[in-house]
């Protein structure tokens, strides 16, 4: 009897003992099923204590990069033309204009002294009337010696005589009137004008100076147009053309827009460069001979970019760290282009909308479970 007693009070025991846990069972999962997002969200969150590192995240997206070419050169002038005399041996009377002036085609430059010119110009015109004196002569001597031929009173060898001497005459005329041009010419050369537009750029003759022809006299910025010529490395002039648009910096960071005008045909052997002409939008601060570097925009296309710290370099290739399920990370291999200021472009080996380690990736492993303290 004791026995069979104390075996049902047993028995009793621990079926209570398993209805209580059932219970206490079903409650949690009803607590667990009703729970909101952010209790699961605080049930899923990393344990600090477990993360590798806490770091900071950036979310991949697509921009516009610029692609540019980098080069050095200086500034000069489009074309400069040098203003000689067309006549030499003369006194410089009067010089109007000096290094700096604006001057406009036609406007006269330098005056030479004419004293001689005049004096020349008078003994040909003199020399004209005399030629052409003689000319009436020679007519008038073959207009009566034809008279007298058609009557037989001259002979053949006289009147082929007078023809000959009128058309000498006439050919001495057309001589004296050539010479008289010619001086007149020289006279208005006396006279150094502007061959177009510009600005002067340098002036080499003064007052009472006796100068030679073809000396030079003024420096002519023709249009005030000046040019960039940059030289590009000769792998980079396939990239190139006429029409890109150009951002000149001068030494003193005075930046100017330019487009491309010429692309050099040739490479300069001596330093493997080729060069480009550019054509630019400049005021007065730029001048020919300064230095300046040049950005030549080569193209716009969309596309990945990410800050320098999310890429790691080793054995020779370039590394991310990809967030997976908010907390671990996942090393993958890219390939990556230009870089421009503190980002450099991703070529391969990503995806729109991922997720990437921004600060603390040159401490990861692949694998490691991370805390995020910040997503940009």
């Amino acid at each position: 009897m004791y026995n069979l007693s104390t075996f049902r009070r047993s028995s009793r025991l621990t079926l209570f003992s398993i209805t209580v846990c059932l219970v206490i069972a079903t409650m949690t999962g009803v607590s667990l099923y009703g729970s909101s997002p952010a209790q699961e969200q605080q049930v899923n969150k990393v344990n600090p204590a477990n993360a590798a590192l806490t770091v900071t995240t950036i979310k991949l997206t697509q921009v516009e990069l610029t692609r540019t070419v980098t080069a050095n050169g200086s500034i000069h002038a489009w074309q400069e033309v040098v203003i000689s005399p067309e006549v030499g041996g003369y006194r410089v009377a009067e010089v109007y204009v000096d290094v700096g002036d604006q001057v406009s085609k036609g406007q006269e430059l330098v005056h030479l002294s004419t004293a001689l010119l005049e004096a020349e110009l008078a003994s040909r015109q003199a020399t004209l009337k005399q030629r052409e004196a003689e000319l009436l002569n020679a007519r008038a001597a073959l207009k009566r010696a034809q008279a007298l031929s058609a009557r037989s009173l001259l002979t053949e060898a006289d009147l082929d005589r007078l023809i000959s001497e009128e058309l000498g005459a006439q050919a001495r005329v057309e001589s004296a009137q050539a010479d008289l041009d010619t001086s007149r010419l020289r006279l208005q050369f006396a006279s150094v004008t502007a061959p177009d537009d510009g600005v002067i750029t340098s002036r080499s003759i003064n007052v009472g100076q006796i100068v030679q022809a073809g000396s030079e006299m003024l420096r002519l910025l023709r249009n005030g147009r000046i040019e960039w010529r940059g030289e590009v490395p000769e792998a980079r002039l396939s990239d190139l053309r006429p029409g890109l648009p150009v951002q000149i910096t001068t030494a003193d960071g005075a930046s100017f827009t330019g487009t491309v005008r010429i692309v050099a045909p040739t490479i300069i052997s001596t330093t493997r460069t080729g060069l480009v002409y550019v054509d630019i939008n400049a005021d007065g601060r730029i001048r020919p001979g300064m230095y300046a570097r040049g950005e030549i925009e080569v193209s716009r296309s969309p596309s990945f970019t990410a800050p320098m710290e999310s890429v790691i370099n080793s054995d020779g290739y370039s590394y991310v760290f990809i967030l997976r399920d908010a907390q671990t990370v996942e090393r993958r291999r890219v390939e990556t282009g230009i870089v421009q200021s503190n980002f450099i472009e991703i070529t391969s080996g990503v995806q729109a909308g991922e997720v990437l380690v921004k600060g603390g990736a040159g401490f990861l492993k692949d694998g490691d479970i991370v805390a995020v303290a910040a997503t940009d």
